[in-house]
């Protein structure tokens, strides 16, 4: 079960969880970004928003991905997406390009920027 906030409308687990509130549209996060990005967040957005239980929300600088927490935030820069993940263990190998520890966990972050960046390996990286 999920909760509106009535302030800005994203989509949260309950009334108390802390969230930067404010209305954000999608497309300003995109605003003078390539339109390849656009095409690879579609494809991103359309693989993990089926996953169960995943709500997707919008803040001034990224789109993040929760269930129970967030384990997914991705940021348009100037002409790719950071992609960062959560992890229970360190990914010193590619496509992961920076991977440090977090609390008991690894941010992870990964930089695509064209679709064919977007292979199966990386859909199982996110789906850990």
């Amino acid at each position: 079960m999920s909760w509106i906030c009535p302030k800005c409308d994203r989509e949260l687990r309950n009334p108390e969880q802390r969230h930067w509130c404010a209305r954000v549209s999608l497309d300003s996060l995109f605003a003078g970004r390539p339109a390849e990005l656009v095409l690879v967040f579609d494809k991103l957005l359309a693989e993990v928003a089926d996953w169960e239980g995943v709500l997707v929300g919008t803040t001034p600088n990224c789109i993040v991905f929760t269930r129970r927490q967030t384990f997914l935030v991705i940021r348009p820069i100037k002409k790719e997406l950071d992609v960062k993940f959560y992890s229970k263990i360190v990914h010193p190998e590619k496509p992961v390009y920076k991977s440090a520890a977090s609390g008991n966990k690894f941010e992870n972050h990964i930089r695509v920027s064209l679709l064919d960046d977007l292979r199966p390996a990386l859909f199982t990286l996110l789906r850990e």
